[in-house]
């Protein structure tokens, strides 16, 4: 007979499973459709899935119920079957695992995000509904994951309370490294009326990997245990492939992460989005192996926090060269890049109202040379300040050349042109259109997608407003005279096809082309071989990392990035001021390869630290000699 929850965490970490709705999609059930349904509609393959998070080590199983209160079910018309649904689910849980494992019942946010008065007035009647079904149904405890607020995370405590003063509950906010609730609580704040609210753990899952969680932990800062703590990381950062999701945090990646979290008071570690059972074997022999070396109870003293590490959205996106018509006589980026070294520098726009810091990295960069500053359009859907705005006062106030990202996601086909008269008419005429992040992995999850058109259609759309056609096909009085950029990934298994990918929208218009950050000298000479016929500029990317655990987020979490093992073992457990110091000996290294066979050069600014990147764009001009103002 197992233990009671409660007395079990205080002995030893407990394995969570993993992620029910990516891995149903892995396994070729569609998106769209309610998984939770499969409950009653497809039983046997709800039940085969928690066998093999089971087998795999986990010993808190959740039910299929993430979604199946009365509110989500009704976009399905399944609202009057949400008792059934709820009480199916533990069922067959419990057949899958006996009397092993600990049954837990998965209560979602009901709000995602996304503040609805009405629901918030009905939450709590909308909780204890499913509530009661799970535990009519045998659950051994609840847990409350994805939340958003600590306003609705009480009301959720609080219906379950008055269901049953006993059950334990597991209390999870959906992880942001800034640590604070989307209501403004900090999420030591959270954690201790969590407590008083009648919680018995504290945790954090989905929106961030494990570098991102481990992060929120720091933000805890608590002197003593105050509850324990559960940890269910994404896979990484989402990757859109075609129609599907892919995640690059490997099994062996979480594996290497539960010591940190096991030191900063973790007792039932598991995954969220994108993780599998191979994810929860390496979780489980990694508890193991930390059992055998008989780590105490009490969690040590936590080390000292990363450095969060800036990270792109993985771009797409193009359209073709005009002559700017503000100053005919200054060349366009595409025209410099034909005729010596060229230099973009990103520099990330502030999540807040501050912009002191960002002006004067923007006047540095531009002091140390970049011919252009580049700003993210609300980058891994995370809102940040309009960069239409900051992009205005960088040409006006630091007299740089700005070059705008422009998301599909957040702008409908009216939107799009008025975005794109509206620069126009203040003379940036710069653009790198990007697909953009889906909202659900930002920090404002029940925002909607707009998707009006893809980065293909986009660049052609802009490149009919350089002929002075309306995206309505109706005349304009003036012709635009946008220079687009589009992205390119060049870290695939197939070179080939990507270059492809390239030439299709190079087609569609494209004047220009920006990489993901590479770090692979090798890589860059067969970039250039792949592309040297192509007729238009490309400007490799260079990211430094600010310390070793930085290398490995981006290594394991970021789609779209690999590093070699020769850089992953020099930057290997360095931090600070020398892991600074070898990361930029990295990306001179790579410079000089870049820059003997480019002349396009972008280097990726890390989390506004931009003195490094300061710093590499001195040491470009220092190697090919700083061009004449103007030039």
């Amino acid at each position: 007979m197992k233990q009671p929850l409660r007395e079990a965490l205080t002995e030893r970490i407990i394995v969570g499973d993993g992620a029910m709705g990516t891995y149903l999609h892995q396994l070729g059930f569609p998106v769209g459709s309610s998984y939770e349904e499969f409950n009653i509609t497809q039983p046997e393959v709800i039940e085969r899935v928690h066998r093999q998070y089971y087998e795999a080590g986990a010993r808190i199983i959740e039910t299929n119920t993430y979604a199946a209160n009365r509110e989500k079910l009704a976009k399905f018309g399944l609202e009057d079957e949400t008792a059934l649904l709820n009480r199916k689910a533990v069922e067959i849980a419990r057949r899958a695992v006996g009397t092993d494992a600990y049954v837990i019942g998965s209560v979602s946010s009901i709000r995602t995000g996304r503040r609805k008065p009405a629901a918030a007035g009905r939450s709590g009647e909308l909780f204890k509904e499913q509530m009661a079904a799970l535990l009519e149904a045998g659950a051994d405890g609840l847990i409350l994951e994805t939340f958003f607020e600590l306003e609705e995370m009480l009301a959720a405590i609080r219906a379950a309370r008055q269901l049953s003063s006993d059950i334990p509950l597991i209390c999870q906010f959906a992880a942001d490294p800034v640590g604070r609730t989307l209501d403004g609580f900090s999420y030591a704040e959270a954690a201790q009326t969590v407590k008083d609210e009648g919680g018995d753990v504290f945790g954090f899952n989905c929106r961030s990997g494990p570098f991102g969680i481990s992060k929120a932990l720091d933000t805890l800062k608590w002197p003593t245990p105050l509850m324990p703590v559960s940890v269910f990381p994404n896979a990484g950062l989402p990757a859109l492939e075609g129609d599907a999701f892919t995640y690059a945090a490997s099994p062996q990646y979480f594996a290497d992460n539960v010591p940190d979290f096991a030191g900063k008071g973790a007792r039932i570690i598991g995954g969220c989005c994108g993780t599998t059972p191979e994810h929860t074997a390496a979780i489980a022999e990694a508890v193991r192996r930390l059992s055998e070396q008989a780590q105490p109870d009490k969690p040590a003293n936590t080390p000292a926090p990363a450095e969060a590490i800036a990270v792109r959205e993985p771009v797409t996106g193009t359209a073709e060269p005009d002559a700017p018509a503000a100053d005919k006589a200054k060349p366009n980026l595409v025209e410099l890049a034909a005729k010596r070294h060229t230099v973009i520098v990103e520099l990330d726009p502030p999540r807040d109202l501050d912009i002191a810091k960002f002006m004067k990295g923007a006047a540095a960069l531009k002091e140390a040379g970049a011919d252009a500053i580049t700003l993210a359009d609300n980058a891994l859907a995370v809102t940040r300040m309009s960069n239409l705005a900051l992009g205005h006062l960088v040409k006006q106030q630091v007299g740089a050349e700005p070059l705008l990202h422009m998301a599909c996601r957040d702008r409908n086909l009216i939107g799009t042109q008025s975005h794109l008269m509206g620069l126009h008419a203040l003379g940036m005429n710069h653009v790198l259109v990007i697909t953009g992040d889906p909202p659900r992995f930002g920090d404002l999850p029940g925002a909607s997608s707009v998707y009006d058109m893809t980065s293909f259609e986009t660049i052609r759309m802009i490149k009919q407003l350089n002929e002075g056609i309306a995206f309505s096909g109706k005349p304009l009085k003036q012709k635009a005279n946008f220079v687009v950029g589009a992205a390119f990934n060049p870290n695939v298994k197939h070179l080939d096809k990507a270059v492809q990918r390239l030439e299709k929208k190079i087609e569609a218009g494209a004047d220009m082309i920006m990489t993901q950050p590479v770090y692979d000298a090798a890589l860059i000479e067969r970039i250039y071989e792949a592309t040297k016929h192509l007729h238009v500029p490309i400007f490799i990317g260079i990211m430094p990392f600010t310390n070793g655990r930085n290398a490995e987020f981006l290594h394991n979490e970021v789609p779209g990035i690999q590093l070699p093992d020769e850089v992953r073992k020099r930057m290997a457990g360095l931090e600070g001021e020398e892991g600074r110091s070898v990361s930029l000996e990295i990306a001179k290294e790579l410079l000089d390869t870049a820059m003997a066979r480019f002349n396009g050069i972008y280097l990726i600014t890390p989390l506004l630290v931009y003195t490094m990147t300061e710093q590499l764009t001195k040491y470009i001009w220092e190697k090919v000699g700083k061009p004449n103002e103007g030039e």
